[in-house]
């Protein structure tokens, strides 16, 4: 969609977008991922897909995000794809591509564009202090309903929506399936389960474990120095508790951000396992 014609359809928003500091999406890997493991770098081509950055119209202005579908078709079920801390790379655009081969439009949006461009921050602890920490969930919660509704207009099926998430963006996931009821499925991919309350990030999904009636399947690694077995088990029985259909499935010797396959902590058989049961819980739940 051209600028011009983003105007004429959304005149609304014409005088606010000063609201997001990244306006448009960048190119290549995050500086904070370098050196990049190009051995093992999944690399899928735009063939017979609709590709590229969109403009997602928000209360705050126009969002950058990337979609991915296939070029022909309507009414598709749609997967929203919440990146990790480094913002919407080559590594989330190519998942969205993925997903556009299984037959999904799939939409990922720049989650950090108020704070700051995550993917020029080359130390890991400035993203987590500035961006990360800024943002709040209200507004991830809020710009994800925004690119549902673009979907819907935009060849997307509103009653086959998904949603799934890496590292931050799998609590994102998890907060987003107690936030939507809508929604028909979510796969959370190492989110992070519990942690300390702020302003910003008041609950987790341990939490929200009771508020969560969307069917989620949770991917942890058993060796996550981050995220511990036992807040798998405690989110486990108060899904249980809660009579959650969702399920959490741990790879005994993965650790964290084994799915990522530009980092070296990629594992070729969790990955591509946790690929194949994501997209068979999206199939089970009607997405």
């Amino acid at each position: 969609m051209s600028q011009q014609e983003f105007d004429s359809l959304f005149p609304e928003l014409r005088l606010s977008r000063r609201g997001f500091i990244v306006t448009s999406l960048g190119a290549g890997f995050a500086l904070a991922t370098q050196p990049i493991m190009a051995q093992t770098a999944i690399k899928t081509d735009a063939n017979g897909l609709t590709a590229g950055e969109i403009q997602v119209p928000t209360a705050d202005g126009s969002l950058a995000a990337y979609r991915a579908m296939p070029a022909s078709g309507t009414k598709l079920p749609t997967v929203l794809v919440v990146h990790e801390i480094f913002g919407v790379h080559e590594y989330i655009k190519d998942t969205c591509r993925r997903l556009a081969k299984a037959g999904y439009l799939a939409i990922a949006a720049e989650m950090y564009a108020r704070h700051g461009d995550v993917s020029k921050m080359s130390n890991i602890h400035e993203i987590l202090d500035g961006p990360v920490a800024a943002a709040t969930d209200s507004e991830h919660m809020s710009d994800l309903d925004a690119c549902a509704a673009w979907a819907a207009k935009n060849g997307g099926d509103p009653d086959r929506l998904a949603i799934t998430g890496f590292c931050r963006g799998g609590r994102t996931t998890w907060l987003y399936a107690a936030h939507n009821s809508k929604l028909k499925a979510a796969v959370s991919w190492y989110g992070a389960l519990d942690g300390a309350a702020t302003a910003n990030q008041p609950k987790w999904p341990l939490d929200l474990a009771a508020e969560i009636k969307v069917p989620v399947l949770g991917l942890y690694g058993g060796k996550d120095q981050g995220i511990t077995q036992d807040d798998v088990e405690a989110m486990r029985e108060a899904l249980k508790k809660a009579g959650s259909k969702s399920e959490l499935h741990v790879y005994p010797d993965a650790g964290h951000a084994f799915h990522a396959d530009y980092r070296p902590t990629y594992l070729k058989e969790p990955a591509e396992d946790g690929w194949r049961r994501m997209l068979a819980w999206f199939k089970a739940n009607g997405v």
